[in-house]
């Protein structure tokens, strides 16, 4: 199939830049083809973000967007930002990032299903189910394209009775909208050297579930963060409370991926904060309706890569455009996705040849609002490396006094080095689950509504199957069987021995294992089209 523009990822980097290609074309009176793929079942199925949202980007993009339905329902109300201790609540004052003033609480998977709808109507294709499997190539190394995976292979890479081969998608270009960790990124990263002389990407993993409470406890338009407990004053997390229509509320844990005890479970951090006296009474009586997990790129201005190569160009979180202290991503995210779409636009409406590459995209970014909007925030996360009181003072500084233009630039260190050897860490003793407020792995991931076929080839894939046993059981404890928010990795014993199963059917798609594994031995790829979580109103 033969597009101008391929974009993989139908989120909201991806959506936006998809719109405003179509925007641009039909004012210039062009005839621009743009298509966009999307592995998850439908758009939004795998989309999972708090979420409040600011309304800049989409202002920008589609100023009409109340009268065309957008289900932005939530304005924003009241701010509050907890230091917790395992038993009180101390509130401190908001940072000027965290007002929420002017911003809404949304399902971000419900925006981004809206934001499909508007692409439809200006003629994008968009192809939910089909998972970019492959990046494609012209002889003279450009990007070509990509190739959807193969449907219908049994577990030992065969065809079987329903096999269907995947399909090549060309286009003059292609933008890379996989969202963090992308698996097809990761592969671009390494051919086109996109990470040289630039931070590594840091992450945490986001864990967020949707409860319907008691009308008596639901305050439509709060938003309370918290510090603090759980953690430990080494380890970054923090939580988040967002109160929508209907006596929905949103709560989500985080925890900095490069923490350093093997024995932490960020699953685990996540059920008990729910028992904190200042939490609990919210959901006390309530229900709870879904279940996810996803990880974030967090490193921000200093972990950009260079985000254009002959044919293509990364935009959104795969690039990582989080605004960490803000906590907010989509409206960056948008951002870049529609300054992509303008240079892209601009270069072949110029005649550029397939396969260029598209250097203003890269200057363009750098004259917007986004850019020096990262910029200003660059050390408030790698400050935590030394702890969160003098994160939290350093923090004030940086902000208050030098107002995010401090003359240096503090320097982020890769998540997968910092575990400690199990030998010198204290296992934590975490309480069973009551099912009532705190749960267990396989009862959260059920809610996911996580589905897989399971005669498929495993899509978590060891590049040395002895490592998982003899480094990371021998030497960390085993810390996949923690890291992993679904239950997807155990070690069991087999004759005396022990080995690693990777029970990929529960995988929802964090990516956390290809990020935290200590050896980078595990490889995420994607699985087939289709598969994976499907999240309702996340």
């Amino acid at each position: 199939m033969e597009f101008d523009v391929v974009i993989v990822g139908g989120g909201p980097s991806g959506l936006s830049a998809a719109i405003r290609l179509r925007q641009l074309a039909i004012e210039a009176g062009e005839d621009l083809t743009v298509c966009v793929l999307e592995k998850g079942s439908e758009i939004g199925a795998h989309i999972l973000s708090g979420a409040v949202i600011e309304p800049r980007s989409l202002n920008e993009l589609i100023p009409d967007w109340k009268d065309k339905g957008a289900p932005l329902n939530t304005p924003a109300g009241e701010d509050r930002f907890l230091f917790l201790t395992e038993t009180k609540a101390y509130q401190l004052p908001t940072p000027p990032q965290m007002n929420n003033h002017g911003n809404y609480i949304v399902s971000l998977g419900n925006v981004c299903r809206w934001l499909a709808e508007q692409a439809q109507a200006l003629e994008v294709e968009i192809y939910p189910g089909f998972a970019a499997a492959e990046v494609l190539y012209h002889e003279d190394g450009s990007v070509k394209g990509v190739a959807t995976g193969d449907m219908g292979r049994t577990a030992d890479g065969e065809e079987g009775p329903n096999f269907a081969p995947g399909m090549e998608l060309h286009a003059r270009q292609t933008l890379f909208a996989e969202g963090v960790r992308g698996s097809l990124t990761k592969t671009l990263f390494q051919r086109f050297n996109l990470r040289d002389g630039v931070d590594p990407q840091v992450f945490g993993l986001g864990i967020k579930e949707l409860w319907e409470v008691e009308p008596s406890r639901h305050r439509r338009g709060s938003i309370t963060h918290t510090t603090g407990w759980p953690m430990d004053m080494k380890t970054y997390g923090g939580s988040w409370l967002y109160h929508l229509e209907d006596n929905l509320v949103s709560v989500g844990f985080v925890v900095g991926l490069d923490y350093q005890n093997p024995y932490l479970s960020p699953f685990e951090e996540m059920q008990r904060f729910k028992t904190h006296p200042e939490i609990r009474k919210v959901f006390e009586g309530g229900r709870r309706l879904a279940y996810g997990a996803r990880a974030i790129s967090a490193g921000g201005y200093q972990s950009i890569p260079k985000l254009t190569f002959p044919g293509g160009l990364l935009i959104g979180d795969c690039a990582g455009f989080l605004n960490v202290p803000k906590i907010k991503g989509t409206h960056t995210a948008m951002k870049s996705g529609m300054t992509a779409a303008e240079a892209v636009f601009a270069a072949l409406k110029g005649g550029a040849p397939a396969g260029q590459e598209v250097r203003g995209y890269a200057e363009k970014l750098r004259q917007t609002w986004l850019w020096d909007e990262l910029y200003r925030v660059r050390n408030i996360k790698p400050s935590f490396h030394w702890g969160l009181p003098a994160a939290m003072a350093y923090s004030a500084l940086d902000t208050y006094v030098f107002r995010g233009k401090a003359p240096w630039t503090l320097r982020h260190r890769p998540d997968h080095e910092q575990l400690k050897p199990a030998a010198e860490c204290t296992p934590i003793d975490y309480p069973k689950p009551d099912g009532k407020l705190s749960f267990d792995r396989l009862s959260s991931v059920f809610l996911s509504n996580t589905n897989h076929e399971e005669d498929q080839p495993c899509h978590l894939t060891l590049k040395d199957a002895n490592t998982p046993v003899a480094l990371n059981l021998g030497r960390y404890a085993g810390p996949e069987q923690r890291y992993c928010p679904a239950g997807v990795y155990e070690f069991v014993q087999e004759g005396g021995s022990s080995r690693l199963q990777i029970n990929a059917q529960n995988c929802v798609h964090c990516k956390t294992c290809d990020i935290k594994d200590p050896s980078q031995n595990i490889n995420w790829v994607t699985p087939e089209g289709g598969g994976g979580p499907n999240y309702p109103n996340m």
